[in-house]
């Protein structure tokens, strides 16, 4: 389950606050439950909030360790009833899920559990199925529940062990010391969610609260965080093989387990694991006040991770609305302002570049997906916007870099997008340095030169960068297209209305072979034919167009024309 966009328009800013405002509520509420010793306080406050949540109200509760039903309420109360719901429970795992009751449109059974174990599940019940965030909220909400009645029975335990105390006369120091720590470790974490401090003042308070050193990883094994001593440099990442294994190890756990020297805590705020709170402990001596730190950061960071989709979203949609007003060369105060508001830094040198995969069968979005994806893992650029045949990516490589070279940036770029396609064609084209805001146009328009120059090419996918272009740069920048179309028609205007009547490959054929210098073999093997087959050709363009095609002047000039109508075809294709 993931969270809803946030809103755009006006009211996208409120909607974002609302979303935290929720998130801070339950935070409260987890310490008023955690506080409480009662069970049926514990219930009574979850059933409660419950309606502020979304349209929802609790049809029951039903704890395991004593069979019972509590809170028992709506259209369904008969015990055969209840008895069939207790039977949809035994076939639930421990994560819960949907149930069906009569009279009911929609219901669900969220589970109430935490790092003690599954003590049952809430019932929530509504007229209308709930949104995305509603159910996740109501999921935190079962979650804190677990915790706030794993703390009333610890408190129940330690209350025995306290009048055991008392009856031998053994002070009460020890016992309330660790409740005074308990209390410590959920307002320390308490103070770090609300304070925005992000992944890493979570780390920082669980290694502050524990002593020990604290990793936060995201699902792939990729460290976001980290707070004491000996940090692994470089961090160590096992295969994806091995940590989605580990992954479903800890989840059907239900609880921290140890692996490699490590306590490891998964944060899943929507059933499934988007982040690991690791505590570093190879002597594996850590006591219950370490159990308890890493059990409530992992859910303060599943907090925090539920709610990135949301910001992440929001982030990209204004990041591609930047991208749309340059490229039509929106006002230079108006784009600094915006990207500052992102956090981007608009004046370093910048790139247009644009990706394009010839072909069928993609699906919607799918090569704008796979860009920001290769972008993010090349650190080619995050400001991309799509249109409808390829996705523009403004990059800000550092200037000196070795463009030209085919390790360079932009190929890494290339073929980490082919491979995200699964093999499909990909290609690149580059535009010029872009120094100012008002450049962005001119570049995006060489990048899309560069492009449609490879389908007049032949050659295979590649990066295309304008600035190399050669005497196609030059003739891409006359104004005066009909000057360079009478060129080419006083060169090749023979032979390209004898292709056009007789469906030969005339022109193609002088085209590689002028680009081959020449070279029979390397233009009979560029054009797949036989080398007597190319000598039949250039014996036709001789006597068609009359011209020697020995003559180095001629060469040129025959050359020049070809490039030249390469350069028309993709300056038309790009309008």
């Amino acid at each position: 389950m993931t969270l809803p966009p946030v809103p755009s328009g006006p009211g996208a800013e409120g909607a974002l606050k609302d979303q935290l405002s929720s998130v801070q509520n339950l935070l409260t509420l987890s310490m008023v439950m955690t506080e409480s010793g009662d069970d049926e306080r514990i219930l009574q406050l979850a059933s409660a909030t419950v309606p502020s949540l979304g349209p929802c109200h609790v049809d029951g509760v039903f704890l395991t360790d004593d069979g019972g039903w509590r809170l028992t309420s709506g259209p369904c109360t008969e015990p055969a009833v209840r008895t069939d719901l207790q039977g949809q429970f035994a076939v639930l795992n421990v994560a819960g899920g949907a149930v069906a009751i009569v009279g009911e449109f929609w219901a669900w059974a969220f589970s109430l559990r935490s790092g003690q174990g599954h003590f049952g599940f809430l019932l929530a019940a509504a007229e209308l199925q709930p949104s995305t965030y509603e159910q996740f909220l109501l999921r935190a909400l079962a979650q804190q529940t677990g915790v706030a009645l794993a703390n009333a029975r610890m408190h129940v335990r330690e209350r025995g062990v306290a009048d055991e105390l008392r009856a031998t006369n053994v002070t009460l120091g020890a016992t309330v010391a660790t409740m005074q720590l308990r209390t410590a470790i959920r307002d320390r974490l308490t103070e770090a969610a609300v304070a925005g401090e992000g992944q890493d003042g979570i780390a920082r308070a669980v290694h502050e609260l524990t002593g020990y050193s604290v990793a936060i990883e995201d699902r792939h094994g990729n460290l976001r965080a980290w707070a004491g001593p000996a940090r692994p440099d470089p961090y160590p990442k096992d295969t994806p093989t091995n940590r989605e294994a580990l992954l479903r190890r800890v989840l059907q756990a239900g609880e921290p387990i140890w692996a490699d020297g490590q306590l490891l805590a998964v944060a899943h705020p929507a059933g499934a694991a988007l982040g690991v709170l690791a505590l570093v402990d190879p002597e594996r001596v850590v006591g219950e006040q370490g159990m308890t730190a890493l059990e409530q950061g992992a859910v303060m960071l599943a907090m925090d991770l539920a709610r990135l989709p949301s910001l992440a979203d929001t982030e990209l949609r204004i990041g591609r609305d930047l991208v749309d007003e340059l490229l039509v060369g929106a006002d230079a105060e108006l784009a600094l302002a915006r990207a500052q508001a992102l956090g981007y830094d608009l004046e370093r040198p910048h790139r247009v570049l644009v990706v394009d995969s010839p072909g069928e069968g993609l699906e919607e979005d799918e090569l704008l997906l796979a860009v920001r994806l290769a972008a993010r893992d090349t650190d080619a650029g995050s400001l991309l916007a799509p249109r409808s045949q390829w996705v523009v990516l403004l990059s800000a490589l550092k200037e000196g870099a070795r463009v030209d070279r085919p390790d360079g940036p932009w190929e890494q770029l290339r073929a980490a997008v082919g491979h995200r396609l699964g093999g499909r064609r990909c290609r690149v084209g580059v535009g010029g340095r872009c120094l100012r805001p008002v450049d962005f146009p001119r570049s995006y328009r060489e990048a899309r030169l560069a492009v449609k120059l490879q389908d007049t090419s032949g050659e295979e996918d590649r990066v295309t960068v304008f600035d190399r272009l050669g005497v196609y740069r030059i003739l891409a920048e006359i104004p005066d297209t009909g000057t360079i179309e009478r060129f080419v028609l006083e060169w090749l205007g023979p032979l390209l209305d004898y292709d056009a009547a007789k469906r030969t490959e005339l022109v193609p054929t002088l085209t590689r072979y002028l680009e081959n210098g020449g070279n029979y073999d390397a233009t009979a093997k560029a054009l797949s034919v036989h080398r007597s087959t190319l000598k039949y050709r250039l014996q036709r363009i001789r006597e068609i167009s009359g011209l020697d095609l020995a003559d180095p002047e001629i060469q040129f000039s025959l050359q020049l024309a070809t490039r030249a109508r390469d350069t028309l075809t993709a300056v038309r294709a790009r309008s």
